[in-house]
């Protein structure tokens, strides 16, 4: 089963795409959709709608797995710019006809590393490790999208 992880955000999306066969994890792409703050809205969203649309067409992933939306009430602004580029890669996943599931943040960190509360760079060298990969040299925004692909794989497993 071919998996696409996405960490949306508006200024660095990161996506990382597995390739899920028995217990074994293939990386097959990885990278960031990237938008300058200098930008207009309606161009970043649309640099974002049209990247994925393109990874999407080009990859053709069995199912896409979002990070759900956490926002802090102090930061409304930062939620409701959050919410957009989700819901422009939302839209291309519809445009595809290609399932989509979403996880918080803690079930992912809690299906990598074994707890919820884990750090950014605990969840980095599991993926790596998962992956079988010497060397990190990507994003965080990568490691989460792997990570979310990655725990959508043993959820589908542990339903079996």
């Amino acid at each position: 089963m071919r998996i696409l992880g996405v960490d949306p955000a508006l200024s660095i999306t990161g996506y990382g795409i597995i390739n899920v066969e028995k217990n074994r994890f293939t990386l097959l792409e990885a990278g960031v959709i990237k938008t300058s703050a200098k930008q207009e809205l309606t161009e970043r969203l649309n640099t974002i709608h049209a990247a994925m649309d393109a990874l999407l067409l080009e990859t053709k992933p069995a199912v896409m797995v979002l990070e759900k939306l956490y926002a802090h009430h102090r930061h409304p602004v930062t939620a409701y710019l959050l919410g957009q580029a989700r819901g422009v890669i939302c839209l291309a996943c519809a445009q595809h006809k290609i399932p989509l599931v979403e996880y918080a943040a803690t079930r992912v960190k809690k299906a990598i590393v074994g707890k919820g509360q884990a750090s950014k760079m605990q969840v980095q060298r599991m993926v790596d490790n998962l992956l079988q990969l010497k060397h990190t040299t990507r994003s965080l925004d990568v490691t989460d999208a792997l990570a979310l692909a990655i725990t959508h794989s043993y959820i589908l497993k542990s339903k079996i």
